[in-house]
């Protein structure tokens, strides 16, 4: 899959998997695709996900641990 062409969907539900970490993460606003990464803006500040990450959301959510959704959680940032 390009990194370009990310499913605009998987990375809400994972936006939505990681409020079980972060209640405070917000809604999906939009991202930025880097090389590695992708910066997700939410309504409450920014999140990396890997791209890995985000293809593995659409390929086999089911696979992604609870590890893999806490060290997302770990990279949001909120804006003040």
């Amino acid at each position: 899959m390009p990194q370009n062409n990310l499913p605009t969907y998987a990375i809400v539900e994972l936006l939505i998997r990681l409020t079980q970490h972060n209640s405070s993460v917000g809604d999906y606003r939009g991202h930025a695709v880097n090389e590695k990464d992708v910066i997700v803006k939410t309504s409450r500040g920014s999140i990396r996900f890997a791209q890995s990450l985000i293809v593995q959301q659409f390929e086999s959510p089911e696979l992604i641990t609870e590890d893999d959704l806490l060290r997302a959680a770990l990279s949001f940032r909120a804006v003040n």
